[in-house]
């Protein structure tokens, strides 16, 4: 297969129903004018981790909002330039640590643009098999999270029933379920085997199915629709503007996905869709995002046809960078003892390079800097929860205090990242 799609246009429900718009503040109102400063976070459940935001209300109109971040301390950047470029990788998994497979990747790409390192053509299709899966578990997040937080609690139970599955699928493949720091320098630890593949292809079988039914149960809901259109409205030149990627890019109309528009671990050889919206309200960003776990599963079923033509390693054999085969024998402690600190000591040619990935919340990249040695000179994170965060106070001036729960939700980020 080869070539991609025109990107599709969402089509929108219409309802003889509206969502009413916000009050205007009665002038007269001797309480109008005294505004009140309210904390909402950092501990609370519907700010999807430590963060703080200050609101300023007059009434239960939000007069504005100012995210306060940091309270996690990561310090991730820091580790990595003192670690190592190896030691490095089970940091990445602790950044947006519901998609932990997609970090290793992007991190894994830019050092292998520095060091001009060519990954085994199958280890690019296993990549592409582990990214789709990892947005599909990350999206099912945001379907389930939200729901919880408007008040839809019976859509977290279906949707973490299908990520229970693909818990599953990556605990089978890697040995765990979370934080799996299975991608190395030059492809994957492992190929995929028989085991594993059966029960992708099963999940694969199941999941459209599965969606239709939290389809049916949310997108024509009259609550869930009520609660998410026209709310947050952000239009083409702001989302441009403020540095805005993935489905809220998208949920804006702006056709603009990595994986098109400059492909890499072969994605150009894919067959997919790009789910556009119209509005870019909540409502857009999630009609995006239920349409790109569609395509997700579509990728993920032709990279598993691409396995079984596609052919040999699945790690690179350059013993400057990998390990030997774990079923390598040894002629002794000693030498594999060598070959370790070898690996450890990895250096990286000097220079710089940087490397994003379409994740599931808009650009992650990885940019390092390398001055020859064992360790980074610097490295820097663009991670696209950062930039959805500060988009808030323009989404939320002028909605009611209730809307906050909507906005945070549609932004869909996760604070390890925010605070690496």
């Amino acid at each position: 297969m080869s070539g991609a799609k025109t990107s599709e246009a969402l089509t929108r429900q219409v309802f003889e129903y509206a969502p009413g718009t916000p009050p205007q503040l009665d002038q007269d109102d001797p309480l109008h004018g005294e505004l009140l400063k309210l904390n909402m976070g950092p501990q609370h459940p519907a700010t999807h981790g430590v963060l703080r935001l200050a609101v300023t209300l007059d009434g239960e109109q939000i007069v504005d909002v100012d995210p306060d971040v940091g309270f996690l301390h990561r310090g991730k950047e820091k580790s990595c330039e003192s670690l190592g470029w190896h030691k490095f990788f089970p940091h990445t998994d602790r950044l947006d640590y519901v998609q932990p497979l997609m970090n290793n990747i992007s991190y894994a790409l830019a050092l292998e643009k520095l060091g001009g390192i060519e990954v085994p053509p199958r280890a690019k299709v296993v990549r592409v098999l582990l990214m789709e899966l990892s947005r599909i578990m990350a999206h099912l997040i945001y379907i389930g999270t939200l729901g919880i937080d408007l008040g839809a609690v019976t859509i977290f139970f279906y949707s973490f029933r299908q990520r229970e599955e693909l818990y599953k699928v990556v605990d089978a493949y890697t040995g765990h379920r979370m934080n799996n720091t299975y991608v190395r320098i030059g492809g994957v630890y492992a190929d995929v085997d028989e085991k594993v593949t059966a029960m992708i292809e099963k999940f694969l079988a199941d999941f459209p199915a599965a969606l239709d039914e939290i389809d049916a149960m949310l997108t024509r809901n009259r609550i869930w629709y009520d609660r998410n259109k026209d709310i947050g409205v952000i239009s083409k030149e702001d989302a441009v503007a403020m540095s805005l990627t993935g489905p809220i890019l998208r949920g804006s109309g702006v056709n603009w996905d990595l994986r098109r528009a400059q492909p890499y671990s072969g994605y150009e050889e894919y067959d997919f869709d790009v789910p556009i919206g119209s509005v870019g309200d909540c409502y857009d960003r999630y009609l995006v995002r239920m349409s790109e776990m569609r395509e997700s599963a579509k990728i993920a079923k032709q990279a598993l046809e691409k396995l079984k033509s596609v052919k040999g390693d699945v790690l690179i054999e350059d013993r400057r960078y990998v390990l030997p085969p774990k079923d390598l024998v040894h002629s002794s402690m000693e030498e594999l003892i060598f070959q370790f600190k070898v690996v450890t000591d990895m250096r990286l040619p000097r220079g710089e390079a940087y490397h994003g990935v379409e994740s599931s919340k808009g650009e992650l990249g990885f940019f390092v800097a390398s001055d020859g040695t064992s360790k980074p000179l610097r490295c820097h994170i663009r991670a696209p929860g950062l930039m959805n965060i500060q988009a808030l106070p323009m989404l939320a001036k002028g909605r009611l205090f209730s809307d906050m729960v909507s906005l945070i939700g549609s932004m869909d980020f996760v604070m390890g990242e925010v605070d690496r």
